[in-house]
């Protein structure tokens, strides 16, 4: 399958600001910032939960920009999917408004974006 130029701009626009993102959100959540803490005993999770996300994120980012392994790119961009739509569930029936669900939501279109666009040499292919 030959990748249109528009394709790959798309997949690498979406792809950089969704690693940005985990990245930023990874560091904080390790650091276990104040505003992190809080968020998360608002919406009733503990706070050992944070370093062990963030590390997840970092991996993830790790994961998707470096070559090769295809599988592993899977279970990273899996692992978002996981990550964000729990946070937006979570925000949801917290009853949290625009403010708390627009961070989530966005992720939720970079990452389906970024998989959606993803080169043939970082998709998992048939033995056939």
């Amino acid at each position: 399958m030959i990748m249109k130029k528009s394709h790959k701009i798309i997949y690498w626009v979406a792809t950089v600001w969704m690693c940005f993102g985990m990245t930023y959100a990874g560091i904080i959540q390790i650091m276990q910032s104040p505003e992190e803490t809080t968020m998360m005993q608002h919406l009733g999770y503990p706070n050992y939960l944070l370093p062990i996300l963030g590390s997840w994120k970092i991996l993830g980012v790790i994961a998707l920009l470096m070559p090769k392994f295809p599988l592993v790119k899977e279970w990273a961009y899996a692992g978002f999917i996981f990550t964000v739509t729990g946070a937006l569930a979570s925000h949801i029936i917290s009853h949290d408004g625009f403010k708390e669900i627009v961070g989530p939501s966005l992720f939720i279109v970079l990452i389906t974006t970024s998989w959606y666009f993803r080169p043939a040499d970082r998709r998992i292919t048939s033995a056939t």
